[in-house]
């Protein structure tokens, strides 16, 4: 199960507060669920996922402010994705298990958790636990005298594709997702935020957060590479991500079709 993003914004004070993202990786179906409903009631969105692969496919094209991970799960446990998820993004982590020994407690707060939950859990306390949290992770605002509007997902569309920039994912024309991974899709969105411009693989780089050099120009041109394969009919005659010879590459995008 996994609720759709739809990224909202209340007032609070003289600025807008987007709704916080939060991602339940847990293998427990009904505690997976009861969780994920409960939190959405409450205003947050929730996403889910059975396993940490489930998880780690899910948030190579989604971010999230906070993620709650159960330790003892079939195959990669919630430590070890909680310590990927650091080594990937900023992101609040509470760990949940149902041993409360002192040593998992421990090993979770040295992998960098915020937080700990024992089970079995009652739900209130979850969301006591993700309301402090959250308080301690910094939040996208939207500036006082901005207009609601401005707080809602970015979305561009180019041929038979469609993303959404907020989300990071990419739809095809029979709605299915299209399976990206982060680095890719970070060269996506360099691109269609600079549509029709040439930009060089120096620049490229820079907006990726690459140190140009060779080893990047590398990178990059396997990015390219390896998104032209799932946005093209024809990579190796591409309609919309161009190769501008001795220069770089250009994103062509006809007038009007974009957000």
């Amino acid at each position: 199960m996994m609720f759709i993003p739809n990224l909202l914004s209340a007032e609070s004070g003289s600025e807008s507060i987007v709704q916080a993202r939060i991602v339940v990786v847990e293998d427990e179906p009904d505690l997976r669920d009861a969780v994920a409903e409960y939190l959405g009631a409450s205003g947050y969105d929730v996403a889910t996922a059975e396993s940490a692969a489930a998880a780690r496919t899910l948030l190579e094209t989604q971010s999230f402010h906070l993620a709650i991970l159960d330790i003892a799960m079939p195959g990669e446990d919630g430590l070890s994705l909680g310590r990927w998820l650091r080594s990937k993004m900023p992101i609040g982590i509470i760990y949940a298990t149902a041993a409360g020994t002192a040593l998992d407690r421990i090993v979770g707060l040295e992998l960098g958790a915020d937080d700990y939950i024992v089970k079995p859990y009652e739900l209130r306390e979850v969301l006591a636990r993700v309301r402090s949290v959250l308080r301690r992770v910094p939040q996208p605002t939207v500036p006082q005298g901005a207009k609601v509007e401005t707080a809602k997902r970015r979305f561009m569309s180019f041929g038979s594709f469609h993303a959404d920039l907020d989300g990071r994912f990419v739809t095809g024309a029979n709605g299915t997702v299209v399976d990206m991974a982060k680095s890719e899709f970070d060269v996506l969105e360099v691109f269609l935020t600079r549509a029709n411009r040439l930009l060089t693989r120096t620049a490229i780089s820079e907006a990726i957060g690459f140190v140009e050099d060779s080893e990047s120009s590398r990178a990059v041109d396997i990015r390219i590479m390896r998104l032209r394969k799932k946005i093209e009919t024809d990579p190796a005659n591409p309609k919309f991500l161009r190769t501008v010879r001795g220069e770089g590459y250009i994103f062509s995008l006809p007038t009007g079709e974009s957000n």
